[in-house]
Formats: structure tokens, C-alpha cells, sequence
């Protein structure tokens, strides 16, 4: 934590997470917005369903790609100038989607939006851990997740409302706009929170050492895939949402709604849960309630599809608990990363953002696809994703159980 933590921010607390939520929620919310307009872009440009994936994937490896250098960067140069330059980069790379007239100029731009993306979730975790001591630190991070689940949900309303009345470029023209307002908004408003007492060195023998120490923690990578993969369990449903909502469950496009909503409310619920828990429960206890929810959620979920046919008036509500459970949990154990190397806080939030991120690209470009137009398919493939996690949380728990055993102090 920045010994002067307090001097560096003197509005509210909120405002501080409104602000870093918002830096959080701009990566997944540029994932899903223009999934609406696939099908119009590529009659628009003359592309293939194949090449419009690509514009998906080439997002998406950029996005896990640089991950693993904004934290770096960020433990170098400060918190501030990484936020500011990735958000240059992502309004010239949406200028350029918007102004695109061929697949190869979309997928080029759509790239370099991934590349830069990233820096707003990872900084911004390392922005967190360094303002506040870890009980208010989990309170913000409960805050912030709110924003970065509710992006993913969100997203496809919006690019689908200008799709339909403005047409596919107007989406890019919105991502401009949100870059310009995010950018002016950091300008002003960010502090650099990095002490420079704890700035890292900037070569390369130094960055080799530091993912060095990280990739060869076992403890730093099963927490890693504890918070990164579950999240697919929710995502995956959000991805395929076309299929599963109006093939399966037969729902009008004027019906979708719906699904965001309760998808939306388990987050937030989640989230404020989460923060309420703060400086009261012990981490590992508010891990353990949030993954037996979510594994109770599935084998009901799981159960349900196998016997009855799929249908909205019970299909929705298993990923609302579900994104309930995944909210109550990840906060805590994205702190207890950050604070497992605590000089590197940027790296690690990094190469936490990479295995999720990760995550994500298979599910998005391989997984789902396979599964979406199955009801049993999807609820399957979901409790797999919540089993990878558990199965780390419960490795790491035998094997070090003292980690998560203190309630965090204020």
C-alpha cells in the first residue's frame, strides 16, 4: 500500500471505484458489443462468418497477449501513464474499426483494440491494493466487480440498439466517444499510486525474474485459475445468448432482456455481499460459500436439462445464482494475488488477467460454438469451467491452508 495513500485522493471512496470500474468494465464491454452486427458487418464489408470470427479472435489473443506487460509496465513507469496511453491507443484503434472498409482492416484494428484494452482491468487492480488496506480494499474490488460483470451483459443490448437504428459503425463511433470521456476523465482525475520507493527497474533481466517467480508459485497460479475460469461458466451463456435464449428457450429478441437482468442482479447481489463480508469473514470461509453456490447451481442445472426440456420460466435462474457465487468469491481471491508478491502487484494482476483471458478466447472461439445450440451442452460445459477453478481452490487449500485464514484488517 502507498504510505501516502490518503493524500493522493481526498473525494470519496466510491468515486475512486466508480472510476476504476469503469477503466475495469472497458476490455469485456468492447468484447460483446458489436456481436450484435456480425451478421450485418460482414454483409456490409463482404465477409465470411469464418473471417468476422476472426475479428472475435484477433481482440481477444491481442487482449491476453499485452496483458502480460501492462502490470510490468505499470510496476515501472506508475499506474497513471499505462491507464493513459492504453486509452489512446483503444479510441485510435475504434476510430479505425469505425472507418474500416475491409475484413483484413477490421481484424488489424480490432487487434490493436485488444492490445489495449488490458491496461484498464490490470492497472486498475494494482491501483486498488495500493490505495487501500485489505478489508476497504475488498470493498472496492466488490464495487468494481460489479461493473466488470454487469459489461459483459450489457454490452450486446447496447450494440444491438445502435446496430438496428444507426447502423454497425455507429458501435465504433460509441467506443470512440467512451475512449475520449475515459481518457479525459483519467487525465484529470487519476493519481499516480505507485510510490516511487516501490518502482521496479525497467530491463530485461528484471522482468524475466519477475514472471520467473510468479510462473514457478503454485500458490499464485491455482488462485489464478480459482478467478479466471469459473467466470466461463456465466460467460459461456452470454456468448451464446442468441442460440440459448431464442433457439432453445424460443424467447422473442424484446424477451432477452430478461436474461441480462437476473444475470445482472446475481452480480451486483454478489458483489454487495462480498463487500458487506469485509473485515468480518475470514477470506477462505467467503471463497468456499461463493464456489459451493456456484457447484450447487450447476448439478441442479446440470440435472434440470437432463430431464426436462429447457424452458425460461426455470433455464434462467440457475446463472443468476451462479453469477451470485462467482461475485461472493472473486474479489477475495484477486486480493490475495495481488498480495502474494506485493512488489509486483502489476505483474501479477497482469498474469492473472492472462490465464483469464485466456480462458475467455477458447470458450468464445472454440467452446462455445460446439455447445450453444444444446441446453445439456451448455450446462455441462459450465460446470466443467466452475471444476477447473474448484479443483485449484482445493489444491491450494491443502496444500497451504494458512492462505485466506485471517479475517483482512481495516
Amino acid at each position: 500500500m502507498n504510505p501516502d495513500a490518503d493524500k493522493l485522493w481526498k473525494a470519496p471512496r466510491w468515486a475512486l471505484a466508480v472510476l476504476l470500474a469503469v477503466l475495469g468494465m472497458l476490455g469485456p464491454f468492447s468484447i460483446d458489443t458489436y456481436i450484435p452486427a456480425f451478421s450485418g458487418i460482414a454483409r456490409s464489408i463482404g465477409a465470411t462468418p469464418a473471417e468476422m470470427q476472426q475479428t472475435l479472435s484477433a481482440y481477444l489473443f491481442g487482449f491476453a497477449f499485452m496483458n502480460l506487460f501492462h502490470g510490468a509496465l505499470s510496476d515501472s513507469f506508475g499506474r497513471r501513464p499505462v491507464v493513459l496511453w492504453g486509452l489512446a491507443v483503444f479510441t485510435l484503434a475504434s476510430l479505425g474499426c469505425a472507418l474500416a472498409e475491409t475484413i483484413g482492416q477490421l481484424v488489424f484494428f480490432r487487434a490493436l483494440q485488444g492490445l489495449s484494452t488490458g491496461a484498464g482491468i490490470v492497472v486498475s487492480r494494482a491501483v486498488i491494493r495500493d490505495m487501500f488496506p485489505p478489508a476497504q480494499a475488498q470493498k472496492v474490488m466488490s464495487q468494481v466487480t460489479i461493473y466488470f460483470g454487469v459489461a459483459p451483459a450489457i454490452a450486446p443490448i447496447v450494440g444491438g440498439f445502435l446496430f438496428v437504428h444507426l447502423g454497425w459503425h455507429s458501435i465504433f463511433w460509441f467506443l470512440v466517444a467512451v475512449g475520449v470521456v475515459l481518457f479525459a476523465a483519467n487525465y484529470k482525475l487519476l493519481p499516480e499510486t505507485l510510490h516511487v520507493d516501490q518502482r521496479q527497474s525497467f530491463n530485461v533481466r528484471n522482468l524475466l525474474r519477475g514472471y520467473r517467480e510468479l510462473c514457478s508459485d503454485p500458490r499464485f497460479l491455482l488462485l489464478a485459475l480459482a478467478s479466471g475460469v469459473p467466470f466461463n461458466g456465466m460467460f459461456l451463456y452470454v456468448l451464446s445468448a442468441p442460440a440459448f435464449l431464442g433457439d432453445l428457450l424460443a424467447l422473442a429478441p424484446t424477451q432477452f432482456f430478461w436474461f441480462f437482468l437476473l444475470t445482472i442482479g446475481g452480480i451486483m447481489a454478489g458483489s454487495w455481499a462480498s463487500g458487506r463480508m469485509a473485515g468480518k469473514v475470514a477470506p477462505k470461509r467467503q471463497i468456499r460459500d461463493g464456489f459451493l453456490i456456484m457447484l450447487v447451481t450447476s448439478v441442479v442445472n446440470v440435472t434440470a436439462n437432463t430431464f426436462f426440456a429447457p424452458h425460461a420460466a426455470w433455464a434462467l435462474w440457475p446463472i443468476a445464482f451462479f453469477a451470485f457465487g462467482w461475485a461472493l468469491m472473486v474479489p477475495v481471491i484477486t486480493l490475495l494475488v495481488l498480495d502474494l508478491h506485493p512488489e509486483r502487484r502489476g505483474m501479477a494482476s497482469s498474469l492473472q488477467a492472462v490465464i483469464g483471458s485466456t480462458a475467455n478466447g477458447l470458450v468464445a472461439g472454440l467452446i462455445a460454438p460446439l455447445v450453444m445450440h444444446s441446453s445439456l451442452g451448455l450446462a455441462l460445459t459450465s460446470i466443467s469451467m466452475l471444476a477447473v477453478g474448484l479443483i485449484a481452490w482445493l489444491w491450494l487449500h491443502s496444500r497451504w491452508p494458512e492462505i485466506g485464514r485471517k479475517v483482512a484488517s481495516l
